[in-house]
C-alpha cells in the first residue's frame, strides 16, 4: 500500500466539529485513502452513486439521520456530489449530530463545492487529493528507484492503478480516459457539445507548454471563444487540467493576459492524443518534462498549503521563463530542461527589472530538490 501524504493531515482533523471534504479526480485514490484511514475504526460507508442512499440523504432531518447512522461515530459518504442538497445534510451533522464525524468525497468540485460552500461556511475542512506524486513514490520505494522511473511517469503518469499494474499502462490509461475523463463533465448541463469538448482536449494536449489563444482554439475546432473559456473552466474544475497565468508587474512589453495549459497527469494527456512512444521517439519531450515538473511542484505546494503563486513569464519579443513563483516576498524563476547539458541564460530583461529574483534550472539531475523541497 502506497501511503498518501494527506492521510496524517486528515487524521489530525477528525472529531474537531467540522465535516471533512476530500476532492479529487475519479480514480485518484480518494476512497482508498479514506478506507485506509478508517480501517481500524468502526464506521458507516454510504455511496452517493446508489439510488437508495440518495433518497435517504436528500431533504432529510436530524432525527432520520440519527437512525441511519445508529451507533457509528464516523460516516463516510463516497461520491457525495451525486446527492441533491448534500450541503444541507452535512450541515445537520455538524450542527445537530455533533458526535458523528462526517467524511465526504467528491470527484467534481463544480457540483460538490456549489452544494456545500454556503451551508458549510465555517463547518468544513477541505482537502484535495491528486493522483500519486513524486514524493509519495519516493517515500514508498526510495529516491533512486523513483528517479529511474521519471521517463515512465512522463509517459504513463501517476494514477494509482497505472502505477501498480505494470505492463498494462497504455490499455488502462485509454480505459481511464474514455470511461472517467468525460463522466462528470458530460453529466453537467453546461456541456452540450461533447464533440467540441473532445476536440478541445486534443488541441490543448498538443499545445502543452505553449501559450494558448481562445480565439485560435475556437477557429481550430469550429467553436467560439466563450464556449472554449467555459469548457476549459469545467475541465479545470473536474481536475483534468489547470491554467498557468502570465506574470506581469514592471516591464512594458510583458505579456499580461496570456495563459498556458497543463494537465494534472501526463498519462492522461498522452492517452488523449494516443501517444505512448518512449521519449527518444517523441518530438514533445521538452513539453512533457515541463508539464511533469510543474504538475508535481503544484502537488508539493498544495499538500503543504503553501501560499505561493505560480506564473509563466514572456515578452512580446518572445523572451520567456517557464515558471515564476511568488511567495509575497521573493520571486524565483525556473527553467526546465530535459537535457542536463542544456545551457540556459535567463533573459536580461527579467533580471534587470526584477533585481533580487532567484533563478534555477531544473533537470533530471536535480529535480528532487525542486519536488521535495530539499
Amino acid at each position: 500500500m502506497i501511503k498518501r501524504i494527506l492521510q496524517n493531515t486528515i487524521e489530525q482533523r477528525l472529531f474537531k466539529g467540522k465535516a471533512i471534504l476530500l476532492f479529487g479526480p475519479r480514480q485518484a485514490g480518494k476512497s482508498t485513502l479514506v478506507e485506509e484511514l478508517l480501517k481500524d475504526k468502526e464506521h458507516l460507508y454510504l455511496n452517493g452513486d446508489d439510488a437508495d442512499v440518495r433518497d435517504i440523504l436528500t431533504n432529510t432531518s436530524a432525527t432520520k439521520l440519527k437512525t441511519v447512522v445508529g451507533n457509528k461515530k464516523i460516516l463516510f459518504i463516497d461520491e457525495a456530489q451525486r446527492i441533491p442538497n448534500v450541503g444541507l445534510t452535512l450541515k445537520l451533522f455538524t450542527d445537530q449530530i455533533k458526535d458523528v464525524q462526517v467524511i465526504a468525497t467528491g470527484s467534481s468540485a463544480f457540483e460538490l463545492s456549489s452544494q456545500v460552500n454556503e451551508p458549510l461556511t465555517g463547518r468544513k475542512y477541505e482537502f484535495m487529493l491528486y493522483p500519486l506524486c513524486f514524493e509519495e513514490l519516493v517515500q514508498h520505494h526510495g529516491l533512486i528507484q523513483e528517479k529511474r522511473l521519471i521517463e515512465h511517469r512522463m509517459i504513463y503518469g501517476y494514477y494509482p492503478e497505472i502505477v501498480t499494474k505494470s505492463g498494462e499502462e497504455g490499455e488502462l490509461l485509454k480505459l481511464l480516459a474514455n470511461s472517467y475523463l468525460y463522466k462528470d463533465l458530460l453529466m453537467l448541463e453546461q456541456v452540450k457539445k461533447p464533440l467540441i469538448l473532445e476536440k478541445l482536449l486534443k488541441a490543448l494536449a498538443l499545445q502543452v507548454g505553449s501559450e494558448i489563444s481562445y480565439h485560435e482554439l475556437a477557429q481550430t475546432i469550429g467553436s467560439d471563444s466563450k464556449t472554449i473559456d467555459k469548457y476549459i473552466d469545467l475541465l479545470e474544475k473536474t481536475y483534468v487540467l489547470f491554467r498557468l497565468p502570465a506574470f506581469s508587474r514592471n516591464v512594458r512589453n510583458e505579456i499580461k493576459k496570456g495563459k498556458k495549459i497543463y494537465f494534472y497527469d501526463c498519462g492522461i494527456r498522452n492517452a488523449i492524443i494516443n501517444n505512448f512512444k518512449p521519449l527518444g521517439s517523441r518530438t514533445d519531450t521538452g513539453a512533457l518534462w515541463e508539464n511533469y515538473v510543474i504538475a508535481e511542484r503544484m502537488k508539493f505546494l498544495r499538500y503543504r498549503n503553501l501560499d505561493i503563486s505560480q506564473y509563466f513569464w514572456r515578452t512580446t519579443q518572445q523572451q520567456e521563463i517557464d515558471l515564476i513563483e511568488d511567495d509575497g516576498e521573493q520571486l524565483t524563476a525556473f527553467e526546465f530542461k530535459w537535457s542536463t547539458k542544456s545551457k540556459v541564460r535567463f533573459p536580461q530583461t527579467f533580471t534587470d527589472n526584477y533585481i533580487g529574483a532567484k533563478t534555477f534550472v531544473i533537470t533530471p539531475d536535480n529535480v528532487e530538490d525542486f519536488l521535495l523541497g530539499t
